[in-house]
């Protein structure tokens, strides 16, 4: 069985069925290509709980590709290794199953260029993948580049097509979901010979102009992180006499401190934009407004949690006394993460923009957690990881849904759509619960043991009060969540959303996920918690 388990296989699988998907010898069908990429998903997931089953922490997978007998740059010492330890099992698991759920919201949501789509989204899910189970910072960097191209293109493509609204006609006595109601816009693009409506060719604009101000500070911030990279990899050989990029042979000790300092700066811009750390999160809102709802849900559920690895695998865990000497500081910026956007998500209108601030207070929690520098709050901090991937995976798909049926996700246009949508409404009530914290959900562990982690921490009291200060604050959550849910499905009911239909079977599925995940890890926190050891 171990001969089957194999790392290349995982990351480069969904690269090559990619390759394939957008190749001219798969078919144009749309729903062959949306069958066949959920079937790929799918099988990806399944393959990833098969490595799970068969995962020993104390012997964790290691793989190196060679090209030739040699290294990838072996006058350099740069090797093309790979390696899934216990935190890259957890982000592995959780990358495969976010990416299966959005090819299920991807059914209602994309509309058009259905090749090209679920090609780019193979591709960033390979991209992903290697860079959380890299074992030698190149490589880590390579993927880390690699990703910004179908990130680029899932932003700012153009999927809108023909409008398709869902109904849900049942059979008589079958009690099956039928029917799509396709409506289309009323005038002609020039030249382009697609229906489109001068609304929809602005939303294209707007999704165009966000996923450049995605690669522009994502990119910028990357070269910034290469050149501290660059620093580590050429005073580890001068200090250790050691040429090699592998995460294992680099030995900070005997790096002047100073240096170290100036490296852990470095890629804590680029993580930081990532992440992202505030002032550095510009980019974040408006990606996520304007991104196709399944798109969103890969944002904010696994792209973010690419900026707190890379803190932890490079500060955390490669630069330990750097990242003591900035923990405190890290701290303030996590706090202030917490706090600012807090108040700005409560400030919004738009449910999509609600859910994007609100994912940046919560990467300043996982960020805290890191800050501790604990057994506590490393365990926190990637606890939260999940239960925030799975909270706005359910938040980002209720906002789709709205919008699919609604036309709008302004929540002052919005209300009483609870008497149409009850199946909806009862799935945004439990999720948004979640979301602020309530006993029994994976967010109420994790923040838990985020505070108690930092008050925990024996080298700073500046993190034993933020830990004390952001504690009330996470009441702050449940006001801009309560709110979103208010408004919108509560109140008097407009007579344009009289006849807006429920979810359909895909949605349920979507949205059912997320919830048991949430459920599972919240009453069960033992299964993920010892697996972070």
């Amino acid at each position: 069985m171990e001969k089957l388990l194999s790392i290349p296989f995982l990351i480069f699988m969904p690269l090559v069925v990619s390759m394939f998907v957008i190749s001219p010898l798969f078919t144009k069908n749309e729903i062959v290509v949306r069958r066949f990429s959920k079937s790929v998903f799918g099988f990806h997931f399944l393959y990833s709980i098969l490595m799970l089953a068969f995962f020993d922490p104390a012997n964790p997978y290691t793989s190196q590709i060679h090209f030739f007998g040699l290294d990838w740059v072996q006058s350099v010492g740069i090797k093309f290794a790979f390696r899934i330890d216990n935190i890259s099992m957890i982000l592995v698991m959780l990358t495969s199953f976010v990416f299966l759920l959005s090819s299920f919201a991807s059914k209602f949501n994309i509309r058009a260029n259905h090749k090209f789509y679920y090609s780019m989204l193979l591709l960033l899910e390979s991209a992903i993948l290697g860079i959380f189970t890299s074992a030698d910072m190149f490589v880590f960097f390579l993927f880390w580049e690699l990703e910004l191209i179908p990130a680029y293109f899932l932003i700012g493509g153009k999927w809108k097509g023909i409008e398709v609204k869902p109904t849900n006609i049942s059979a008589s006595g079958g009690g099956k979901w039928k029917g799509l109601e396709v409506k289309t816009t009323s005038s002609l693009a020039h030249g382009e010979g697609k229906w489109k409506n001068s609304e929809t060719e602005d939303e294209e604009k707007r999704a165009q102009n966000s996923a450049i101000k995605f690669v522009l500070f994502t990119f910028s911030g990357s070269m910034v992180m290469l050149l501290g990279i660059l620093l580590l990899h050429y005073y580890n050989f001068i200090s250790n006499g050691i040429l090699s990029a592998s995460f294992t042979d680099i030995n900070a000790s005997r790096i002047p401190e100073y240096i170290q300092n100036i490296i852990a700066v470095c890629l804590l811009i680029g993580f930081g934009v990532k992440l992202p750390i505030i002032p550095l999160h510009t980019w974040l809102p408006d990606a996520h407004t304007n991104a196709p709802t399944p798109v969103s849900m890969i944002l904010a559920g696994i792209l973010l949690k690419t900026g707190a690895y890379g803190i932890f695998r490079f500060n955390y865990e490669t630069l330990p006394d750097a990242f003591i000497t900035i923990a405190p500081i890290l701290a303030i910026f996590a706090i202030i993460n917490i706090i600012y956007t807090a108040f700005v998500a409560y400030a919004q209108t738009d449910i999509k923009r609600i859910v994007a601030y609100s994912s940046i207070s919560n990467m300043g929690l996982i960020l805290l957690g890191l800050c501790a520098i604990n057994r506590i709050g490393l365990s926190a901090s990637v606890f939260h990881m999940v239960a925030h991937a799975l909270v706005t995976c359910g938040l980002f798909m209720v906002a789709g849904i709205v919008y699919l049926r609604c036309k709008t996700r302004d929540i002052n246009t919005l209300s009483g759509i609870a008497v149409v949508m009850p199946r909806l409404f009862g799935f945004a009530t439990v999720i948004v619960l979640a979301s602020i914290g309530i006993p029994a959900f994976a967010p109420f562990v994790s923040e838990i043991l985020t505070i108690l982690g930092a008050m925990q921490a024996d080298f700073s009291d500046i993190l034993k009060f933020v830990s004390v200060f952001s504690l009330p604050l996470l009441i702050i959550s449940s006001c801009y969540m309560l709110k979103f849910l208010h408004k919108s499905f509560f109140g008097e009911l407009p007579v344009e959303f009289e006849k807006v239909n429920d979810i359909t079977v895909h949605e349920f599925i979507v949205l059912a996920s997320v919830l048991a995940g949430l459920i599972i890890f919240g009453i069960f926190p033992g299964t993920l918690l010892g697996m972070v050891g």
